[in-house]
């Protein structure tokens, strides 16, 4: 999820835990994933490291491996120092068996002693992960919208405004109200156990909301995550505005136990009196799943610069899972035909993608104005194209290279992957593969409106 939470300003959606967090302690407003999906971020925020220098950038690789030496994930580290680590789907969802979407091999069993923190013996210290599956696809679609609300949605100019577009990111909204529920029940169990006032709180999400240019996209919108931390020594009611990556996370936390940060971890301390002031962060984006694709990105409080190294692909290239689950990806080619997207839509729509973005994110917060080519922009484009390739050489960045031996080839991948797209399909009641237009009635079905396609 983006943060589309009340603390932060967006509208239309309650959030009452979480902004109660926000206001017992702080809330980062410049806080981003170093990838827009989830594995890739996860194995970089759970290791402090870029995914890109460890070799675990890809998305959902098939055959994970051991991590390599120096590496040790922060659970490892913790429970070598005597915590009692814990892995947990949240309280309330459906989904019994955590989350442990890791690039690299591991034991659960070995990771983690258990799922329940207040199994611990007496005095221990201990370290909580909470999987909260919601805002993950697929929404639960409501049995009913209010208008009010439905209008009161702001959605980016980059999408259309169609009623499906609206109905889906309404559905978004009330996805993002139960992780409130969720963080809320979390919450009360602290207070029932009588230690939520000696616990740090870390509320953040793995990658930016799961819409058609948010996940797996080097956008503001694929990349920039809630960040809530309450806890001893937090002060209320606090803004941080200065750059975090989410692999700041794990140093964050070894600092707090009083142990060592291994040399190897790129993050930084985000809790200590020597808060970086950073003047830039990464984040980088490999193949997902069937989709392939390199980009690389550079933040910084003013600019995002965005170097695309398949400018031919376009933004709308196939992936298995959206075509899957994201009623927008249909919608966008249809209206496309029809000519009815704007110029920014149908830039996001089209056939190719320029080599370079950038984006000036004082006067475009949300990142959607191209400027690499005004003359102005000249003197940043240079200089943060500088600073991005000089990180992809200290970073030691193993993106340009091929998958690992153990992996599937990518044509095999591809096809294993459509193969589950169409039985899918086949169970949404379609005896072969359905066209975008029938993909969409389907969806439009599905969020109770007619089969209209009429544009705002």
């Amino acid at each position: 999820m983006s943060p589309d939470i009340a603390a932060y300003g967006a509208p239309g959606v309650k959030t009452p835990n979480l902004d109660r967090l926000a206001t017992e302690g702080r809330r980062y407003t410049r806080a981003y994933a170093s990838a827009p999906v989830c594995s890739s971020s996860r194995s970089a925020f759970i290791l402090g490291c870029y995914q890109t220098t460890t070799g675990l950038q890809a998305h959902d690789v098939e055959n994970p491996q051991p991590l390599a030496a120096p590496y040790k994930h922060l659970p490892g580290l913790l429970r070598e120092a005597g915590y009692y680590v814990t892995n947990a789907s949240a309280p309330g969802g459906k989904k019994k068996n955590p989350k442990t979407h890791y690039n690299f091999a591991h034991d659960a069993k070995v990771m983690f002693d258990g799922n329940d923190w207040t199994q611990r013996k007496s005095g221990q210290p201990f370290f909580a992960q909470f999987q909260i599956s919601e805002p993950h696809r697929p929404f639960p679609i409501p049995e009913s919208f209010d208008e009010e609300v439905l209008r009161q949605i702001k959605l980016p100019p980059n999408y259309p405004d169609h009623p499906l577009t609206r109905r889906d990111w309404y559905a978004y909204l009330r996805s993002v109200e139960v992780v409130d529920q969720r963080v809320g029940a979390i919450l009360d169990q602290l207070e029932k156990e009588g230690v939520l006032q000696d616990t740090v709180v870390m509320f953040f999400a793995d990658h930016g909301r799961p819409m058609p240019w948010g996940k797996q996209w080097l956008s503001v919108e694929g990349l920039q995550v809630p960040l809530l931390i309450r806890g001893p020594n937090v002060a209320k009611e606090t803004v941080e505005e200065r750059l975090v990556s989410l692999i700041d996370l794990a140093p964050s936390m070894l600092s707090l136990a009083s142990l060592p940060v291994p040399e190897w971890m790129q993050g930084s301390d985000v809790l200590s009196g020597s808060f970086p002031d950073r003047p830039q962060i990464f984040a980088a984006r490999d193949r997902c799943g069937d989709a392939q694709d390199r980009i690389r990105a550079v933040i910084t409080p003013r600019q995002l610069l965005v170097k695309n190294f398949n400018p031919e692909l376009p933004y709308l290239s196939w992936s298995s899972y959206k075509e899957t689950s994201y009623p927008g990806m249909p919608l966008l080619r249809e209206l496309k035909k029809t000519g009815v997207l704007s110029p920014m839509q149908a830039r996001y729509a089209g056939d190719d993608r320029a080599a370079l973005e950038l984006y000036d994110l004082e006067s475009d917060p949300t990142g959607l104005v191209n400027v690499a080519k005004d003359s102005q922009q000249k003197d940043n484009l240079i200089h943060l194209t500088t600073e991005l390739d000089a990180w992809l050489e200290s970073s030691k960045d193993k993106g340009a290279l091929p998958d690992a031996a153990t992996e599937p080839t990518m044509e095999q991948i591809r096809h294993d992957k459509k193969q589950d797209y169409l039985k899918t399909w086949t169970k949404r009641g379609f005896k072969q593969e359905p066209t975008d237009a029938q993909r969409l009635t389907w969806w439009m079905l599905q969020y109770g409106l007619p089969e209209t396609m009429q544009v705002n």
